[in-house]
Parts: structure tokens; C-alpha cells; sequence
């Protein structure tokens, strides 16, 4: 009892003294602890158990926990797997489907590899590894395991500290000497001295051995050929990678040997490799580097040797994100996005497309981004997670051209009041069909006039969908709209769409998103005197240019932004692209061009009060970024706050408590300034 009056205090509830009449129907910030979403299906080779990682909020942690369960595909009946202590994530099954790899920090420290044999339940673990393992691939004789590591290096000196430290002396930390061009990543921090190679380990247990070597990284994935006696692996080994971004070939590990040799050649990168099951050909996904912000990855196949390279659906016009070989090597099946959905299609090797299914959902829980993974048995079964506006992703399985949802993870939404979804026709000025949707607030009554938020995607190369988001149904509980749209630039409308704002963002994409705003107002929805917007990362940017372009929001909170170009490109962690791609100058060779994409330069016209959003850990969009433009607001007198989420990278929500605390400021401050 004591324990649940703890939980009921943690999650602001009081231990009720007499029976409620009726449950609350209202979705808030407490039930983003209730949550789960489905990641990582792996269906096992005869198709009839998938293995997946679900990720479930955890209260007294205040994570998504990640671990792995079992589904019988013929009964839909589910059980854990690998759900103590810790964290416990990618799932594979050996090629007899009697084992199954995954790898776990249960003993604490850094994660390992485990095997777990499935008849017996016993599991092993393999390694005592300094980094964790990644892109974990057996072999195709079940005896060996291969993955990617980091391998921490010594890096650079320069002189050395004063001899003589005397015994229980308390001195500075030794100095930090950095020369590389990338030293930093989101999520990770600053980075330790160190490359991605590849390992081979045996699967009964053993030492590993390193394949790969050299200041290079190889981590763009690992394909065994069948006779398991070669590897395919992507990596950059040219002597100037550090500052080639969209750059890597493919190469082929000798493993008796150790000879490696690439078996591509071309300006752009060729990564994740596979292996047709025949072992005459290589499929892999890559694109030609012609310097865009952003390209579609594609289909290409060649020989085992990388001869007669060409790339397969290429009418397709859409990026290609996962790949797998048919069991008969004369096809493969893809996952892409197209007009805001998840899909699967099965590629011919003639080049011939045959979609199979539009149901495709990913992880994302706060917005409503597309998405979504799959694996494929022996049989032709697909396991893929699924989900839709009301429901995060859940496990489904696709046989014979019929689809079946295998799992009910938030089955609890149902006894939730949540808004509803429509989708929005929307022309932009120059007549381009910008595809939006308007979610509405529980009980809307048709023809009534409702608070708008207009809810941007970050990017700007991704793409929103009729998905599930917690940010919308927060807002929709506190009686707003939500209108969110995929303006041009963003992805999965074919590589024109995305072309629109090529060197020329922020731009064109600011007037469909302020068409979208009048077609919700003369749809009779949008309150008119009642209009806010946000959104984060280049939807940040996107918040805090329409505010120096117009006064027409009453309030808007601009999250983890870019604001000054400059700044960004040389902060940010990858300066091998930002400057390149994005401009295709450096600040100091075109500074008024940077300066005329900043959206710091319209800070002048700012009346709008602005809350200004950011994780103290971001590296993508730096925490100088938000500051400088709180700075600038306040130097103005503008109303304004700044938020910071203490601990958290780019992703600001990635704990559940930050993630409905930065909802709920948002809301507080469109509730200050909402005309009653």
C-alpha cells in the first residue's frame, strides 16, 4: 500500500477516499506513463514467432525501458522474453531459428551480446565488451556472430602535465586535445577517441576478432555471404573522410584472410548491405552526391563482386529505407514513405513495383512522424509495427496478402476522450498541393470556431502522417486545434517536392504553411483571433521565421531552433554538412546569404510573445542557439521565457515526465495570451 501511495504522489494523484463516480476520459501528461510502443520485429525464419523490443514508460525510472517479447504468430499469444533489469534490444534469430542474439545491459555496465537457446531458455553471455555492440548478423552456418563496435583510440598529444604530482594530490583533469572534424553528436555528448570496426565472435562463446582496422569507421552495416566465408561491410576509407558527410563504399571481408577490397566505386554513399540468398548478388541502398541538403537513398543491386552495379525501381522517385532478399533471391521487399504513410513494396529484380501494404508506423510517440520497420521469413511472412491516429505502433504480420494486428499495447486509449482527425485540402500561392490535417478537440461541435496551434515538423527533409502523436492529444485536451501539415521540403512526395527549398530554406515553405493556416480559417474551425504555432528543430526554425514575417499568432513557442545560420554550421555536430549542403558556401565565403536564412535577421519585426524551448544536452541545435534568441527577444522587450530541459539532447522527449512538463508549459503560455 505504502508503495502505491508513492506512485499515486510521483504521478500528482492523491489516494482517492471514496469510489470516483465516473473515470476521467481526459488524455493528460500522466498518461503519457502508461504508454508502450513496438520497435525492432524480428520474425523468426519459419514464420512463426516474432520477436520484438517493446519500449514501455517506466515510472520510478522515468524512461522508456526497452525489452523483448515473444509473439505466436498462429495464436497471437505473447510473452516476455528478456524483461528484467536493465535494457534489452535487437532481437535476431540464428538462421535455424533455434537461438536468438540480442544485446542487454542486465549485468549492468556497458551493453553485451547475449544468445539465448529457445528450447532450453538458457542464455549466454558472449562478451565482456567495452562499447555496445551494433548491426548484429549471423552467420549463415548458425556458428558466429558479427556486429560493429567502437574502438576507442588514443588520440592526439601535445606535451604533458608537470611531473612531481605528490601522493593525495588533488590536480586538474589532464587537457582534452581534439583534432578531428566531428567531436561531437547528439545524444552521445562529446565523443571519446575512437572508430567503428568490425568483429566476429563464435556463437557458443570465444574471443571476438577484429576484421577491420585503421582510423576509419565501419559502421554502415554487415552482410554475411552465404557460403559464411566473406563479409560485406560499408564504411569511408579514403584519407579525407572526415570531411566527406555523404561519402562510403561497400567492401568485401576475405574472413580467412582478412583481405578486404571494395566492390563500389562512386561519389555518394553506398551502405546497408545484404546478401541475395543464392549468394550471386549484392543489394544495397545508396544515392549519387550531387552536394543537395537531401537526396532519396535507392535500390541498387550488382554481382557478388559489385560488377553490373544498377539501380532497381528508380521510378519510384521515393527514399528507400529498409531493405530484405526474398527467400528465391529474385526480389526484394522495401519499406519507403509516400504521401505522409509507412509502405512495403516487393521490388522485382526487373525493376518492378508491387505494393503490399500502406500500414506502416514508427516510434515516434510525441509527434506524429512516419515511419515503421519489418523483417521477413523464409515463407514470405512480414512482421512490421503498425499503428494510427489513436493507437502508438503495435506488432502486425502480413501472409498471403492478409495483414493481422498481433498486439494491443495501449489498449487503455480507448476509455480516453481524444481528438479527432481531418484531413485538410490545402493550395499554396503558387498552386501547389500541400498536403495538411486538422485534428480537432474532443466533443468539437461542427461549425464552431476553436483555438488553432500550428504544429510544425522538424527535419526540414521528414514528413508527418495521420498518426498517434501525445503533443496534439495534450493540446486537444486543453480545448486546441492542431494543424500540421507537410510543406514543401519535406520527404515522401518524390525528390521535386523536397527539391523546393534546395539553398533556398527558410523560404517558399513558410507561405504553404500560412496557407494552411487560411484553409483551416475557412474551413470555420480555426479561430482567427485565436491562432498560435510552434514546433521544433527546423520546425523551430520555421516558428521563428513566420514571426518575424507576420503578427497574426497571438503567442508561439519556438523549441530547440536554429537562429543564426553562422553559428549553427560551425556548432552543430556534423560540420562536414551543415555549411556544404545546406548552403554549398562556408559563413565567411557568402555572409549576407547566411545572414538572409537566419531567422535572427527578422528578430526586428518580433511582436509575438515567445517562449524559446531547448535540452540543455542538445548538440544538433545547440543550447547557443535557443539563448541567443531569448537574448535578442528580451533586448527588445518582447514577452518571452526561456525553458530548458535539463539533461536532454535533441530529443527533448525522450523521458515522459520532460516530455508532458514541456507540453504543459507550452500550453500555460498559449493559455496566457488565448482570448477568452
Amino acid at each position: 500500500m505504502r508503495h502505491l501511495l508513492f506512485v499515486l504522489l510521483l504521478l500528482g494523484l492523491s489516494a482517492p477516499l471514496a469510489a470516483q463516480e465516473a473515470p476521467d476520459r481526459t488524455f493528460t501528461g500522466q498518461d503519457l506513463f502508461g504508454l508502450s510502443v513496438a520497435a525492432d520485429p524480428q520474425i523468426s525464419p519459419d514464420g512463426r514467432t516474432i520477436a520484438y523490443v517493446r519500449r514501455s514508460a517506466d515510472v520510478m525510472t522515468d524512461t522508456m525501458r526497452p525489452t523483448i517479447w515473444l509473439i505466436d504468430v498462429a495464436s497471437g499469444t505473447q510473452q516476455p522474453l528478456v524483461a528484467g533489469p536493465g535494457a534489452h534490444i535487437s532481437p535476431r534469430w540464428s538462421p535455424d531459428g533455434r537461438r536468438l542474439a540480442y544485446v542487454s545491459t542486465a549485468e549492468g555496465g556497458a551493453p553485451q551480446l547475449y544468445v539465448r537457446w529457445m528450447e532450453s531458455g538458457e542464455a549466454a553471455r558472449l562478451t565482456g565488451l567495452p562499447n555496445s555492440p551494433a548491426n548484429l548478423t549471423w552467420s549463415p552456418d548458425g556458428r558466429s556472430i558479427a556486429y560493429a563496435m567502437i574502438v576507442p583510440d588514443e588520440g592526439p598529444k601535445l606535451g604533458s602535465a608537470p611531473a612531481g604530482k605528490p601522493e593525495g594530490a588533488h590536480w586538474a583533469p589532464g587537457l582534452e586535445i581534439i583534432d578531428r572534424v566531428t567531436f561531437r553528436a547528439d545524444g552521445a555528448g562529446d565523443l571519446k577517441p575512437g572508430f567503428a570496426h568490425v568483429f566476429v565472435v563464435p556463437a557458443t562463446g570465444g574471443a571476438p576478432r577484429q576484421l577491420t582496422f585503421g582510423k576509419f569507421h565501419h559502421d554502415g552495416g554487415i552482410a554475411f555471404t552465404p557460403d559464411a566465408r566473406a563479409l560485406v561491410v560499408s564504411a569511408n576509407r579514403n584519407e579525407g573522410w572526415q570531411r566527406e558527410a555523404q561519402e562510403s563504399e561497400l567492401y568485401r571481408i576475405d574472413l580467412a584472410s582478412g583481405a578486404m577490397r571494395a566492390i563500389t566505386s562512386r561519389k555518394g554513399p553506398d551502405f546497408d548491405p545484404a546478401v541475395s540468398p543464392d549468394g550471386r548478388m549484392v543489394a544495397w541502398r545508396g544515392f549519387d552526391d550531387v552536394g543537395k541538403a537531401f537526396a532519396n537513398a535507392g535500390l541498387y543491386v550488382g554481382n557478388a563482386d559489385g560488377s553490373g552495379a544498377r539501380q532497381l525501381a528508380g521510378n519510384l522517385d521515393r527514399g528507400v529505407d529498409a531493405i530484405a532478399w526474398a527467400a528465391d533471391s529474385r526480389g526484394l521487399v522495401i519499406k519507403y514513405d509516400d504521401d505522409g504513410k509507412g509502405r512495403l513494396a516487393r521490388v522485382g529484380l526487373d525493376g518492378t513495383v508491387r505494393p503490399v501494404t500502406d500500414a506502416l508506423a514508427g516510434g515516434s510517440l510525441d509527434r506524429p512522424y512516419t515511419g515503421g520497420e519489418f523483417s521477413l521469413a523464409r515463407n514470405g511472412t512480414i512482421a512490421f509495427t503498425t499503428g494510427d491516429v489513436d493507437t502508438p505502433g503495435d506488432v502486425a504480420m502480413l501472409a498471403n496478402g492478409n495483414a493481422r494486428v498481433l498486439t494491443d499495447l495501449n489498449a487503455q486509449l480507448r476509455a480516453k476522450d481524444l481528438g479527432s482527425i481531418r484531413a485538410l485540402s490545402v493550395t499554396a500561392p503558387d498552386g501547389l498541393r500541400v498536403p495538411a490535417w486538422l485534428m480537432t478537440p474532443p466533443g468539437y461541435v461542427q461549425g464552431t470556431r476553436v483555438p488553432t496551434i500550428l504544429e510544425i515538423h522538424g527535419g526540414p527533409a521528414t514528413a508527418y502522417g495521420a498518426y498517434f502523436a501525445t503533443d496534439y492529444q495534450l493540446y486537444a485536451a486543453a480545448g486546441y486545434a492542431v494543424l500540421f501539415t507537410n510543406p514543401r521540403g519535406s520527404t515522401s512526395y518524390g525528390q521535386a517536392f523536397t527539391d523546393h527549398i534546395e539553398r533556398a530554406y527558410p523560404g517558399k515553405d513558410h507561405d504553404d504553411l500560412m496557407a494552411a493556416v487560411d484553409a483551416a480559417v475557412a474551413a470555420g474551425i480555426a479561430d482567427p483571433e485565436n491562432l498560435f504555432i510552434t514546433g521544433g528543430s527546423g520546425g523551430g526554425v520555421l516558428t521563428a521565421w513566420a514571426i518575424g514575417k507576420t503578427d497574426r499568432f497571438r503567442a508561439a513557442a519556438v523549441q530547440k531552433p536554429v537562429i543564426n545560420m553562422v553559428s549553427q554550421v560551425l556548432i552543430a555536430d556534423n560540420p562536414a554538412y551543415f555549411g556544404p549542403y545546406w548552403f554549398g558556401t562556408m559563413p565567411w565565403e557568402d555572409p549576407q546569404g547566411y545572414w538572409a536564412r537566419s531567422p535572427l535577421s527578422l528578430v526586428g519585426n518580433v511582436k509575438t510573445p515567445t517562449l524559446v524551448v531547448v535540452g540543455t544536452e542538445d548538440r544538433r541545435t545547440p543550447p547557443a542557439e535557443a539563448e541567443q534568441y531569448y537574448a535578442a527577444l528580451q533586448a527588445r522587450e518582447v514577452p518571452t521565457a526561456l525553458v530548458r530541459v535539463p539533461g536532454a539532447s535533441h530529443s527533448i522527449t525522450a523521458r515522459p515526465s520532460q516530455s508532458a512538463a514541456r507540453a504543459s508549459a507550452i500550453i500555460a503560455w498559449f493559455d496566457r495570451y488565448r482570448s477568452k
